[in-house]
């Protein structure tokens, strides 16, 4: 899915797959949200919207089901960094 980085309030990108009616929304924390159900309407007018913040609280927020698809940056590694970080080989 493509996203669009925008800075309103706590937002940092949002992007949105008409075909399965998915919001995506990124915050200034890294986390990420998928919102399902929602019509290309309510993207548009999010999309154009110069209050950006103000319209997901308003109409999207506790709207639409959600689901976690990241968690904070902040939180530490990445879970797949471990595939790729090398460890010391202390076998001799």
């Amino acid at each position: 899915m493509e996203m669009k980085k925008i800075n309103s309030g706590k937002l940092r990108a949002i992007g949105y797959d008409a075909r399965a009616r998915i919001l995506q929304v990124q915050f200034d924390d890294g986390s990420t949200l998928q919102y399902s159900g929602v019509g290309e309407e309510i993207w548009r007018r999010l999309n154009g919207s110069g209050a950006a913040w103000s319209f997901y609280r308003d109409n999207i927020e506790e709207e639409f089901t959600v689901k976690r698809v990241s968690g904070s940056q902040a939180a530490g590694l990445n879970p797949l960094d471990g595939l790729f970080i090398q460890k010391p080989d202390v076998s001799g």
